[in-house]
């Protein structure tokens, strides 16, 4: 059973969201800051930050020329913090190695530093609309529900859920990039994790509903905390370095997280690890690039 391309494309010309990334005059290179930002973190946290990357950081070597204790500030609480580092050592290679400019085609975007296979594609999709598929959690869920007849998709597998979409694109070049915009909208919208709006789907077939909703027999997925995980920790830890333009002392880092200081070593461990901390030659603690004169 495929997933309907027509009734796909009309649902989405009707009812998808206007994301600043999606309007036109969009560069590739500001749907890559989208693309990066958007991984684990919600569309209303990502817009408003992301508007001021545009306006910040229009082209690669704008952001390559800002230090990396720059762009960290600029991410503020966006959460998982090395991204921020990664997409500033890619906009060095962009300024670099490529004209400013970011590449077509997937193989040379997998060539550059914090971009994975789901990032590659798209940016090729939606930045250059090449007929390439494009999966995420929602389009694996939308997949395993109208095409598999599972409630939930499995265990991810490149090569396996690459081919379940590309099986499924449109022939078109121009209607392929849309339509991957529009598997995408439809699992963050409609064929959701735990509240599917059946009711309100587009799609007249469906094996899941067709045979009777199945319950999910995996194992339950499990539920990703936050409160009280070195997560958090980190990002009280981060908090106090964005918000000092010099390096801190340790007093300062050990009031934020004073229940368990074990934790709180084991956090600080991992941030210095990850080289978004650094520590001075005379112990003092700041943000990456700011802990040498």
């Amino acid at each position: 059973m495929a997933v309907e391309s027509s009734v796909l494309l009309k649902w989405y010309s009707e009812t998808a969201r206007d994301l600043p990334w999606r309007r036109e005059g969009v560069s590739a290179w500001q749907i890559l800051m989208s693309e990066i930002m958007l991984q684990q973190t919600p569309v209303v946290r990502v817009a408003p930050i992301w508007e001021e990357w545009v306006e910040r950081w229009p082209v690669p070597s704008a952001m390559a020329a800002s230090s990396q204790a720059e762009v960290l500030r600029a991410w503020g609480k966006l959460g998982y913090p090395r991204r921020a580092l990664r997409l500033h050592e890619c906009a060095g290679v962009l300024a670099a190695e490529h004209g400013d400019v970011v590449p077509e085609d997937v193989d040379t975007l997998l060539s550059l530093p914090g971009i994975g296979s789901y990032t590659a594609r798209a940016v090729a999709c939606f930045a250059y609309g090449q007929r390439v598929p494009v999966v995420d959690t929602n389009v694996r869920r939308v997949v395993a529900r109208a095409v598999h007849g599972n409630a939930e998709p499995g265990n991810p597998s490149n090569t396996r859920d690459l081919a379940d979409v590309a099986a499924l694109l449109p022939r078109t070049r121009a209607h392929a990039a849309t339509y991957s915009a529009a598997l995408m909208e439809l699992g963050a919208l409609i064929c959701t994790a735990r509240t599917p709006n059946c009711e309100n789907c587009p799609l007249p077939n469906c094996a899941w509903v067709a045979s009777g909703k199945p319950a999910h027999t995996g194992p339950p997925k499990k539920v990703q905390k936050f409160a009280g995980t070195d997560r958090q920790v980190r990002g009280k830890l981060m908090a106090v370095l964005r918000d000092s333009h010099r390096p801190v002392e340790r007093a300062q880092l050990d009031i934020v997280w004073p229940t368990d200081p074990g934790q709180r070593d084991r956090a600080l461990h991992s941030l210095l690890v990850d080289g978004l901390v650094e520590q001075t030659d005379d112990g003092l603690f700041a943000l990456a690039g700011e802990g040498t004169p």
